[in-house]
């Protein structure tokens, strides 16, 4: 876990490299960021509930299969 004292460190750093006028766009492109990651996991979240919460599909009865066409005793003898 970061105590303040890296946290600070850090934002030091990031002022440094990108300078003042560069770090609030910079925090807005990583709040946009975690917005859109959080919409999308609570979006596969909700899926995966309503998937489970759903009742499986029941399979679907097989059509009877016809009787095999054969030849008549009468037929065999010939």
């Amino acid at each position: 876990m970061l105590g303040w004292p890296e946290i600070i460190g850090i934002l030091i750093i990031v002022l440094v490299l990108f300078g003042a006028r560069k770090v609030p766009e910079l925090m807005r492109g990583l709040g946009s960021g975690i917005k859109e990651f959080k919409k999308a996991s609570r979006e596969v979240q909700e899926e995966v509930e309503r998937v489970i919460e759903e009742e499986p599909p029941r399979p679907k009865p097989s059509p009877p299969k016809p009787e095999p066409v054969g030849r008549s005793e009468s037929d065999s003898r010939s």
